[in-house]
């Protein structure tokens, strides 16, 4: 039967003590040694300027990020009106930052395809003021209305190159659109009347015949 002092002998065996201590040392030499890899992995405590390079073509870009070991990414894009497609708008990292190697730099570049844009609903659901202060608060232009039968100022239609337009259809930002408006002078006429026609233009046929004979 072991005994109690037996059971701590090995404290006498430096033996014992040795494989210890050499388990300590390979222990902390495998740890450091680890940290030393991960630091010229990582690249720990190297760091390199972004360039700017807004207002550079996409190429020009490419090429000067390259010289800094950093890769160019375009992930979106702008239309500007006048600008030509591929100047680079934005980017992130911002020029100025300081990044790893191998960064990878994200661009947003201009486009010429002109953005689509959603018809509201204004269609006879709106009035004239109302569809004007809107459409170019959107970026619409507007040519003179178009006037038709119907409530005074009342929007009844919207074209755009003559072809009539739906809630909800897509037409390029800034485009020229015409309102079709309502207009109560118009209700009553009859076809071939030219008093009727006169009185929607501000003028009569009658009005022009008293207005010539004054001067006599």
């Amino acid at each position: 039967m072991i005994s109690f002092k037996d059971f701590f002998s090995f404290k006498k065996n430096r033996f014992f003590w040795l494989n210890i201590a050499g388990l300590i040392i390979a222990t902390v030499a495998v740890s450091w040694g680890t940290l030393l890899w991960l630091d010229h992995y990582t690249h720990h405590g190297e760091s390199h300027v972004v360039p700017d390079v807004k207002d550079k073509t996409v190429t020009e870009a490419r090429i000067t990020l390259q010289r800094q070991k950093m890769e160019a990414v375009v992930i979106d894009s702008s239309y500007v009106k006048g600008s030509p497609a591929g100047i680079v708008l934005d980017q992130k990292p911002q020029g100025g930052s300081r990044v790893k190697e191998g960064r990878t730099v994200y661009l947003t570049v201009t486009t010429t395809h002109v953005p689509q844009v959603s018809l509201p609903d204004l269609i006879d659901n709106s009035s004239l003021r109302q569809a004007e202060a809107k459409l170019r608060a959107m970026g619409f232009k507007l040519t003179e209305p178009e006037y038709v039968s119907g409530e005074q100022d009342w929007v009844y239609g919207i074209k755009y190159r003559g072809r009539s337009l739906s809630t909800g259809d897509k037409v390029p930002n800034e485009a020229l659109l015409t309102l079709c408006v309502g207009n109560r002078n118009i209700q009553n006429m009859l076809p071939g009347d030219s008093t009727q026609v006169s009185s929607v233009t501000g003028s009569t046929d009658e009005g022009e015949a008293q207005i010539d004979s004054s001067w006599f």
